[in-house]
């Protein structure tokens, strides 16, 4: 695996924006951005027509990468970026480059008027299937929305970062996961919070709504399993500053809530490989689409 962080770019508003998220990425790990332009070829009857002509494609199609590479080394002094063309699918292509990349960045439109993404069938597919981490970031994604306001109550690029929430199942704290989340709030100086969401069993719904002390008990449990699965990790990374929350109620509900506040929301899929395509999980698949904030889904075992 190259250490390279990499990026889809078609020209897209929403291409744009992660590319610029790509780019602030990258230099917070000191690493180099690839911008992958995925070039479909165009049926020969549709490139001989004459307003779609070969050498036309061709100009457009190179246009798109070098503009875009020599903006982001303006705007980034210092970002060692490159460009590559890629024919293909761009589902197929994206999913490939992702198994060379420490992270790959993808766009999505935004939902009209409210948070959250629209993620289309490419982005969809790339998240299911690519085996290492892909960001989600939405068209119009600002590097001050990723950052506390400043007095006056404006978000500010020069301010600290928000924090980084973790979406955490104690059952199955996968350490690619966790480390993700930990370095992701260690390279932008900023508190990881570790929201565990648990729905109760039948048994519990009733034990909790007729013993304050079951209610007590049960949050008590969760919460040390919450501890216990952070410790070793607290103490690989112990600049960062950890919160942890234990809470009832549907996981993705509260990390959707938490995502107003949030720099990045990390969430988790576990690889399963199915004859007939893949999924992402429901937990993942909620964030995605009704986040207020870039999603880092993190396929794990």
């Amino acid at each position: 695996m190259e250490r390279i962080v990499v990026t889809g770019l078609d020209g897209s508003a929403e291409s744009r924006a992660a590319a610029e998220w790509a780019a602030r990425e990258a230099q917070l790990r000191d690493l180099p951005l690839k911008l992958v332009h995925v070039w479909e070829p165009v049926p020969e009857p549709m490139a001989q027509a004459p307003l779609l002509g070969a050498g036309t494609m061709q100009h457009w199609s190179e246009r798109i990468p070098r503009d875009a590479v020599d903006g982001l080394r303006l705007r980034h002094p210092g970002l060692q970026v490159s460009a590559e063309q890629v024919p293909g699918g761009p589902a197929e292509v994206l999913t490939r480059v992702a198994g060379d990349a420490e992270l790959l960045v993808l766009g999505s439109r935004g939902l009209s008027g409210v948070g959250g993404f629209m993620v289309g069938s490419v982005g969809l597919s790339v998240v299911a299937h690519a085996e290492r981490p892909v960001v989600l970031v939405r068209a119009g994604e600002q590097a001050a929305d990723e950052h506390e306001p400043d007095p006056a109550g404006i978000p500010s690029a020069a301010t600290a970062y928000r924090p980084v929430v973790l979406g955490l199942d104690v059952d199955s704290a996968d350490e690619a996961l966790l480390q993700f989340a930990f370095e992701a709030a260690a390279v932008r100086g900023t508190t990881l919070r570790v929201v565990h969401g648990w729905s109760p069993s039948p048994y519990e719904v009733y034990s909790l709504s007729v013993s304050p002390e079951t209610q007590q008990l049960l949050a008590g449990q969760r919460a040390v399993a919450l501890a216990a699965a952070l410790e070793p990790w607290r103490a690989k990374y112990p600049n960062v500053e950890v919160v942890e929350e234990a809470v009832v109620g549907v996981p993705a509900h509260h990390l959707v809530d938490a995502s107003r506040t949030a720099s990045l929301v990390v969430v988790g899929r576990r690889i399963k490989r199915r004859r007939f395509g893949a999924r992402i999980g429901a937990v993942a698949h909620a964030v995605l689409h009704h986040a207020a904030a870039p999603v880092a889904v993190v396929a794990h075992h």
